[in-house]
């Protein structure tokens, strides 16, 4: 596979065989984001657990004290005083039946995060088979279902992410923006981190962090050292 330049340019400023401490590869991954955009600093944390076991899934929510950097439009299934708390929480859009027509019927997707009180799952429920193979149908656990969907709204501006395995047991998560600085990317690093070490299912067994590594959207992976990550 032909690799750029800027690509070439930035392996060399990684020694592939090394695990670095968070905040050098931090500081590290900002010097490869040479793109001509401010280019998305990924996480990538590869677990020891089995998640076609339900007790070993991991999945949660948390909101990154600097954002991801990325404006995130809000769709929120709410009636009456929730839907008009969700509008003045700053909600993108807001509505029931009409917003799952609009889906099923337009292919409609220009939202990023749903958001949904908890007597409303009945509505969008017919929705599972096109938001749930995005990773877009509300859940309990990532805070997305809930009474307070003014207070989710506020949060998911915030920064807020969800955080789950994949079919191979790695978690993919965007913690911010190059331009952020090692810094701001330490903090949300330091705060996603502290969140999956918590979320530890009781039924995994041996070493939980497999491997950590960070990367830009264009530039090569830097591995990360997991024995002082919890």
């Amino acid at each position: 596979m032909f690799k750029g330049k800027k690509y070439t340019d930035s392996t060399k400023l990684i020694d592939k065989s090394k695990f670095y401490d968070s905040d050098e590869a931090l500081a590290l991954v900002c010097q490869t984001a040479k793109a001509k955009f401010d280019e998305t600093i990924e996480l990538h944390v590869r677990l020891g657990v089995d998640s076609r076991h339900a007790d070993q899934q991991v999945r949660g929510a948390v909101v990154l004290p600097n954002g991801t950097g990325k404006t995130v439009r809000t769709l929120v299934f709410a009636r009456g005083d929730k839907a008009e708390a969700a509008k003045a929480a700053g909600a993108d859009f807001v509505g029931a039946e009409d917003m799952v027509a609009k889906i099923t019927q337009e292919n409609w997707f220009d939202f990023d995060v749903v958001i949904a009180s908890p007597d409303m799952m009945g509505v969008i429920g017919r929705l599972g088979k096109v938001l749930g193979p995005k990773g877009l149908m509300p859940n309990p656990k990532a805070g997305t279902v809930t009474p307070d969907v003014a207070k989710a709204v506020t949060e998911a501006k915030a920064g807020k992410i969800e955080y789950r395995l994949d079919k191979t047991n790695i978690i993919h998560c965007p913690i911010g923006k190059a331009s952020f600085g090692a810094e701001k990317l330490t903090e949300n690093f330091d705060t996603l981190m502290g969140a999956i070490v918590k979320a530890k299912p009781a039924a995994a067994k041996g070493q939980y962090l497999k491997s950590v590594s960070i990367a830009s959207t264009m530039g090569p992976g830097i591995k990360i050292n997991t024995s002082k990550l919890g």
